[in-house]
């Protein structure tokens, strides 16, 4: 192509303005606008209209949703009392840096260590404050958050998209799903949103929105990127995984699909520096509503129980047993006086579904029977003696939890035990929930042996070498194939 201006009627070079050059450099590269001519008289291809219609089909962009759903998106900014305790952590001390939760389970939106969440120095005061975000799911005032977020608050305040603060209070919360449930006071046009009733598909746009190092409003966009994720966080893990950017302080804020429902709230990143790698966790819609309402309602979250300690199918079982497939839990024990015990559950059995839903494992099946209702009725399938057989059993209310760390039973533990399997340890006799037989599996050191072999917290180890074990030094004792004989309790 040249570039001279042929009418031009003297020998002096044209002289070509830098916004031409630009514009002929842009044409030049992208060949398309009309029909151009290469220096070597060869005709590119023109611009075609069915490439046209392909541009005009793609998506314009996440203007729409944003300005759809942003204003019904809070931050919450809460004050704690200094050294409060924060997902089992000491506000004023960092987690130790080669644990399971430094490097896997980051919580975010209130950060350990000594700043505050904009960086600047802890103040010498009694109280520090903390920041996350959350979403108004009524027009008169509640809004979902974090339970991490709002744990231990003394005072908590929101600010709305238009920049107006509000005062809220802790309607209810749920350490186990992380969720909590504020309310503000006081209006009843509040923007709000809905929460999905359907699990979004793997590879859908999404896009979050929150308050990340205190720069509310801020809004990224991703795609999701699997579902059902176990991080070891808890029992009920059934984590959805995005790939939106999410940051300290987006902690407790919404996860939108294209059609503006919530699909997930963040609660969790995987990060080796603190910022976002791509990798984020949300609870999943479900989970939300189900909690949300029990919140709501009686202001805590009961779970149904049937009392029995299991184990996961594995093909080698699935084999002894003559089971086609090897999905299912296997009964190693049920508790005396039981509603398993009662509707007829005896050790051995494998129950593969509950309420004609099939049962993956035994984490699936806790998750399974945790989301019912205490005093609702359950049908369980079972294998039992190479037939399926049906019970019926009416659910308990599992025992509220508590922090049963390795050394406040049982001193020495940690230091003793972790080296070794890389296991944290407590009696099941001292965790509200787990029984009266066997070891409860606290934490699992993610560069242990323990981990290799599938070890989670919450499992529950009965006995080591066919030997019953109750305390972490018999297990400590125990012979190093100790781990293939792990149960999960649910």
């Amino acid at each position: 192509m040249a570039c001279s201006d042929k009418s031009s009627a003297t020998s002096t070079r044209p002289v070509i303005s830098l916004h031409r050059l630009l514009l002929l450099a842009t044409v030049a590269s992208f060949g398309a606008a009309a029909s151009i001519t290469a220096p070597s008289g060869a005709q590119l291809p023109a611009f075609s209209r069915a490439n046209a219609t392909e541009a005009e089909q793609r998506p314009a962009g996440f203007a729409d949703l944003v300005e759809k759903v942003k204003p019904a998106v809070i931050s919450v900014r809460v004050k704690t009392e200094a050294g409060a305790t924060v997902a089992g952590f000491e506000r004023d001390r960092q987690p130790p840096p080669d644990s399971r939760i430094d490097q896997f389970f980051r919580r975010f939106g209130m950060p350990f260590g000594g700043s505050t969440p904009e960086g600047s120095p802890r103040p010498n005061n009694r109280s520090v404050t903390g920041q996350g975000s959350g979403f108004f799911i009524t027009a008169d005032g509640y809004a979902v958050t974090n339970n991490h977020v709002v744990e231990k608050a003394q005072a908590v305040g929101v600010t709305t998209d238009d920049g107006k603060t509000y005062s809220a209070k802790v309607v209810g919360s749920d350490p186990r799903s992380d969720i909590a449930l504020i309310k503000v006071d006081g209006r009843n046009d509040f923007p709000h949103v809905n929460i999905a009733d359907k699990a979004p598909r793997i590879g859908e746009w999404v896009v979050a929105i929150g308050n990340p190092f205190g720069l509310g409003g801020t809004v990224t966009a991703g795609i999701v990127s699997a579902r059902g994720r176990d991080i070891g966080a808890g029992p009920d893990d059934e984590f959805i995984q995005i790939d939106a950017p999410v940051n300290k302080g987006n902690s407790g804020g919404p996860t939108f699909d294209m059609d503006g429902n919530v699909i997930g709230v963040n609660t969790a990143i995987f990060s080796p520096s603190g910022g976002s790698v791509g990798i984020a966790f949300d609870v999943p819609a479900e989970t939300v509503k189900a909690v949300v309402a029990q919140l709501k309602d009686k202001g805590v979250v009961t779970r149904g129980w049937i009392g029995i300690q299991a184990q996961s199918v594995t093909a080698e079982i699935a084999e002894s047993l003559d089971m086609k497939g090897s999905e299912g839990a296997l009964v190693a024990d049920s508790q005396a006086n039981s509603p398993a015990a009662k509707a007829g559950i005896l050790s051995g059995d494998v129950i593969t579904a509950v309420n004609g839903n099939p049962v993956k494992d035994a984490r699936d099946l806790a998750r399974q029977i945790g989301a019912m209702a205490s005093g609702s009725t359950a049908t369980l399938t079972v294998w039992r003696n190479g037939a399926e057989k049906t019970f019926s059993a009416t659910l308990g209310e599992l025992p509220k939890e508590h922090d049963a760390r390795a050394g406040a039973s049982d001193p020495g533990t940690a230091s003793a035990d972790q080296p070794k399997l890389g296991l944290t340890l407590a009696p099941a006799r001292d965790v509200a929930g787990s029984g009266s037989e066997g070891v409860v599996v606290t934490d699992v050191d993610p560069n242990g042996l323990a981990s290799e072999h599938g070890f989670k917290t919450g499992d529950v180890i009965l006995d080591v070498g066919g030997k019953r074990v109750a305390n972490a030094a018999e297990v400590r004792n125990a012979p190093s194939e100790a781990h293939k004989n792990v149960s999960t309790r649910c």
